[in-house]
Order: structure tokens, then C-alpha cells, then sequence
């Protein structure tokens, strides 16, 4: 794991392989950024011309790289640009894509406007976002090790890169599974790894089995598992503060595996169906940032985990399952089934009777029709609470965008047979259907938002900012942020 460390050294002589530089952008060039005057007269006030030359404009997220000759003590130069302006997210993604781009680079330093806590964490957190990598299956050397060690050139307190440590360990533990092939991350192994990390960071956990499940009256992951030789698992994670005043539970969809069940999805959207379980990953992963942060609130965090497969046992259409909840439910499509493993989810964290339940799912193709890869749709009974989902999910730098429930939509859920069908027959409107239909298991009286994010989970694309290709870790660091709001708000 990357290590990161705050050091207000001169950058000039600072001893380090290659020198991160932030440069913004305007009409007459490139121009170092606040911070990074000494470095450019140590080149002789040349330095943004030579960059000019090169064809660099300073433009966010663009790269670069310049031998020193001695000029500076490190003897590799990083530009990366910054825009006209950057917040907090723009440094972020301007110090994951330098450190990124210095893959093979044992030690790197970053020169970005760091004068305040919140700038240098910033950094700290981007450049450790942009240093992952997933090399578990690797045999060969062709994969270059990210860079090892970070350093911050900041007078900012070194608290900031403790936080922005546990921050990018959690958003990495999210990214590992996600990019963990199915048959090594069934619902059984996913139970352990929660039940061996989340005792490391100090949290309760219970882990409810298939035959606990059939007899507790889990009827949605019981059906969607049961077609699968990997029978489902509810895990329950738990941590408490004893000065906490609010609890929270968030709940995941994790399925391991998306095959659509009998209702076979076609092999290009079955590909990637590993990141099915990105809920349960960014729930566990933020449950185990918050543990660690300390934060004084109490959480609860359930793990719905099944995988979803065709086989002689599967549940078919036009099944009906009994939910944890009481409800039966008129199955009409085996691949709506993440909303079948939230339904017992939900219901059993209102048992809890906690301030707010949130649930994160890789739900529904419509997010990713409606929104693309990048924003998750945010959805809730209370527009207080969607309001603060989305604030944030954007001071996190994860997009989020508030959507409706429209009463309307509803009719389209009705059953001949049961008391709700599992998907609307037509496509418009869907992921909204999907969250209406979370929606009816939960109690009257209890605060619930919804995020589905199905395209953020999973960067199909290549790697941008501190984003790599694959598993994102996405809505991990909301769901902290959400703890800490409540946690501040506990102590006003």
C-alpha cells in the first residue's frame, strides 16, 4: 500500500525520484500554480515556456514530464494541470493522474496548492486514489508497480494524510473486490472477508447463512440464490460510539455474479456483472473508514449477498417470494433481482430504528441511460435527506444527481397474484420503478434514500483523474461523509 506523508521541505532540494508540479492555465500559457514560484526560479523563470514549447497548456489533468538537469534536486519534473481554477475535487484528480502517469516510480512529492488542511488532504487523498493498482493475477513484469511512497509539500497539518489514508484504504478495499473474478468471490467468501477485516477495524459482525435465512423468512435472497451451487449470505456489520446520539444503516446489493438468472442477460452485459456486488463493497468499505476514523456515530451495515445463476433450482417469472418483510412478490424478470435481495435488507435494517437507512446498488441500466457512467441517481422518501446524499457525494467528487419518485409510476408495479411485481412491463421510467419499489419496504416513519449507481461502480473505459480501469470504489467515501454530517450534527 502507498504511503503518504505531509513535509513543508523546499521543494527545490527536496530528495525525491520525480517532482509533482500543478500549473494553471490562462490565455498567455501555463503559469505555476501558488506555491510553485521557487521551483520555476530555480529554472531560471523559464520553466513554463520549456512547457509551452512542448505543447503542455495546463489544462486539468493533462501531463508533462521534463528532465531537471540538476536544476532541482529531484531529477524528474511532473506538470500537471490544473485549469484556471481547482477546487478541492480538481486537485484531487489533478494529483491522481500525475502520480498514476509515475507508475514504476518508487517515490514521488507533490507541489499542488496545499496551504489550508482541506487542499493538502486533497492532494494526499488523490494521490493515493491514483496510485492503486490491481495486481493479484499478475505473473508477468509487465505491470509496473505504482509509486510506493508520497509526500505532500505542505506547512498543513499531518492529521490531514492520516484521514486521507484510511479514506484511500477503504475506497481501495471496495476496488479490490470489485475486480475480484466471481470464482474466487462468492457470497460465503465475501462473508469471511467481512467477518475477518471488519473484526480488525473493531466492528460487530453476524452473518446469517442459507438456512438461517429460509428460516428467518428471507424469501428475496433465498430466491435470488437459490439457483446457484453459492447460496446467499446476509452479513451484518456494526459499529458503536458511546457518545454517539445517531445511528445509521446502509444497506448493499451484492451480487457476486449477474448471469440474469433464467432470464439470461446477453454476453455483452454479462462481462463485467462482477461489479454486482459494488453496494455491499462500498458499505463494507465505508463501515470500515468509519470504524477506524472514530467517528462518533453509531452504523450499521448490511451486506445482501447472493449469486445470481440459471440452473434446474432457479427461481423462474412468475414465481412469487414471501419478502423478510411480510410482502409477496410477483418475480416477472430474474435479473430485477438486486431490488429482491434489498427488500429483506431494508425491512431488517428498520428493525434497528436507525436516523436514516441508506442503500447503494448497482440497480438498474436505466442509471447509466439517464446518467451516464459517472453520476449515480439518488432517490428518497425525504428530500431533506436526498438533499444531503447528494451534498455529499459532491464534496466527495463522486456525481450524484437528485431524482423523483413519481406516484404514477406505481401502477405499473401492481400483480394480478401478489402484492407487488418485480419490474414494470414498460422500459420507460425504470430506474425510478426500481426505487419506488425499494420504496414499499419501508416503514411509514422511516427516513430512506436510494443511490443507484450501476455505471460509477465499474470504469469500463480507460483510467481518468484517480480513477482506474475497472472496480471505482464509488459512493464509498459519500457514505463516510454521510457518517461524519451526522456525527457533527450529533455534537451541535
Amino acid at each position: 500500500m502507498t504511503t503518504v506523508r505531509l513535509n513543508s521541505a523546499d521543494p527545490v532540494s527536496f530528495d525525491t525520484d520525480a517532482l509533482i508540479v500543478g500549473f494553471r492555465s490562462g490565455p498567455e500559457g501555463p503559469r505555476p500554480a501558488t506555491g510553485a514560484e521557487p521551483l520555476d526560479a530555480a529554472f531560471g523563470g523559464k520553466l513554463a515556456a520549456s512547457l509551452s514549447s512542448l505543447g503542455f497548456a495546463g489544462k486539468p489533468g493533462e501531463i508533462a514530464k521534463l528532465p531537471t538537469f540538476g536544476s532541482v534536486s529531484a531529477p524528474l519534473l511532473v506538470a500537471v494541470g490544473l485549469g484556471e481554477t481547482a477546487d478541492l475535487e480538481g486537485l484531487r484528480r489533478a494529483a491522481g493522474a500525475a502520480v498514476r502517469s509515475l507508475a514504476g516510480t518508487s517515490r514521488a512529492a507533490l507541489l499542488l496548492p496545499a496551504e489550508s488542511a482541506e487542499e493538502a488532504e486533497a492532494v494526499a487523498l488523490g494521490g493515493l486514489l491514483g496510485a492503486y493498482a490491481f495486481s493479484r493475477y499478475r505473473t508477468g513484469g509487465d505491470q509496473k508497480a505504482p509509486v510506493a511512497d508520497l509526500t505532500v509539500l505542505s506547512g498543513a497539518p499531518g492529521e490531514t494524510a492520516e484521514r486521507a489514508s484510511v479514506l484511500a484504504e477503504s475506497v481501495a478495499l471496495v476496488r479490490d473486490l470489485v475486480n475480484t473474478p466471481p470464482s474466487d468471490l462468492w457470497p460465503a467468501k465475501f462473508a469471511e472477508i467481512a467477518e475477518r477485516t471488519g473484526a480488525e477495524a473493531g466492528l460487530s459482525v453476524e452473518v446469517l447463512d442459507d438456512k438461517q435465512l429460509r428460516d428467518g423468512g428471507y424469501g428475496g435472497l433465498i430466491g435470488v440464490g437459490q439457483g446457484s451451487a453459492n447460496p446467499p449470505r446476509l452479513v451484518r456489520l456494526s459499529y458503536t460510539h458511546p457518545e454517539a446520539a445517531k445511528t445509521l444503516a446502509f444497506v448493499g446489493k451484492g451480487i457476486t455474479f449477474d448471469s440474469g438468472g433464467l432470464s439470461l442477460k446477453p454476453s455483452a452485459s454479462m462481462d463485467w456483472m462482477k461489479s454486482d456486488m459494488g453496494g455491499a463493497g462500498a458499505v463494507f468499505g465505508a463501515l470500515v473508514g468509519i470504524a477506524r476514523l472514530g467517528l462518533r456515530v453509531n452504523a450499521i451495515g448490511y451486506l445482501c449477498l447472493a449469486e445470481n445463476l440459471p440452473s434446474g433450482t432457479a427461481q423462474r417469472p412468475s414465481d412469487v417470494i414471501h419478502s423478510y418483510s411480510g410482502k409477496t412478490v410477483e418475480v416477472l424478470d430474474t435479473d430485477a433481482e438486486g431490488r429482491l435481495v434489498l427488500m429483506d435488507g431494508i425491512a431488517r435494517a428498520a428493525e434497528d430504528h436507525p436516523h436514516a437507512i441508506i442503500d447503494v446498488a448497482t440497480l438498474t441500466g436505466a442509471q447509466i441511460v439517464a446518467l451516464g457512467w459517472r453520476t449515480a441517481g439518488v432517490m428518497a422518501n425525504d428530500d431533506e435527506l436526498r438533499e444531503l446524499v447528494v451534498e455529499a457525494a459532491g464534496a466527495a467528487g463522486e456525481g450524484a444527481w437528485g431524482m423523483p419518485l413519481p406516484e404514477e409510476l406505481r401502477k405499473g408495479l401492481d400483480s394480478p397474484i401478489a402484492d407487488i411485481a418485480n419490474l414494470q412491463p414498460e422500459r420507460w421510467g425504470s430506474m425510478l420503478a426500481a426505487g419506488i419499489f425499494l420504496k414499499e419496504f419501508v416503514p411509514d416513519g422511516v427516513r430512506w434514500a436510494h443511490i443507484d449507481m450501476a455505471g460509477p461502480a465499474f470504469n469500463k473505459g480507460e483510467p481518468y483523474g484517480y480513477v482506474p480501469k475497472g472496480g471505482t470504489g464509488a459512493v464509498t467515501r459519500t457514505l463516510i461523509g454521510l457518517a461524519e454530517r451526522h456525527a457533527s450534527a450529533s455534537n451541535q
